[in-house]
């Protein structure tokens, strides 16, 4: 059974795909979970079990302060270190020694990541994957990962997610990972994970 990590994910909705297929899977997120399985969801500070062994890692850090959705912001965030302390984050899942993890992926919207780390192996929409929806969204892959193939591409794609009018959960709902989108994760890489501990 593989041991995997769902880094800055409360939705659980990345872990329950896992879990479904029968891998240790487990969310973790300084909020409380909203998937309704707090018995696999680690509250807590995710720097520290980046120490520990996975067998993968799928992180999905603060998008707010590096999308290009918010660049009127930029300045600001600039000048009062929000945007830096996304950028040190988000690069700590790149730094990941291969001792502790061999395979990471890392998810965030179009940004200012493609320049200051590097260009993303896959940009993906969530309409390749069964939801009529507009929203690229981009992959980098660390270890030997294969791309993310189209499940289920289907028509009607607007920007449902894009066009959400203010909220006090209007940030976390736009950065939820769509149901289909997380199953290709469990049911492409996990049988990659499968395949190795077999």
């Amino acid at each position: 059974m593989s041991r995997i990590l769902i880094a800055c994910e409360e939705s659980q909705a990345v872990t329950i795909a896992f879990r479904e297929l029968g891998h240790e899977a487990y969310s973790c997120d300084i909020e409380p979970c909203s998937g309704r399985h707090p018995e696999w969801h680690l509250q807590q500070d995710v720097i520290p079990l980046l120490d520990d062994y996975w067998d993968m890692i799928l992180a999905f850090p603060m998008r707010t302060d590096l999308a290009v959705s918010g660049a009127r912001w930029f300045k600001q965030k600039r000048e009062d270190g929000r945007q830096q302390t996304a950028i040190e984050f988000f690069l700590k899942f790149t730094k990941i020694p291969k001792n502790k993890c061999k395979r990471v992926v890392i998810e965030n919207p179009i940004g200012i990541m493609s320049t200051i780390y590097r260009k993303p192996d896959q940009i993906i929409q969530p309409w390749q994957f069964g939801h009529g929806e507009t929203k690229a969204t981009c992959l980098w892959l660390i270890g030997d990962l294969p791309l993310l193939k189209p499940t289920n591409i289907v028509s009607g794609r607007e920007q449902r997610i894009w066009k959400m009018g203010p909220s006090a959960d209007r940030s976390k709902l736009r950065s939820k990972t769509f149901p289909g989108v997380g199953q290709a994760f469990a049911q492409q890489w996990g049988a990659l994970l499968r395949k190795e501990s077999a």
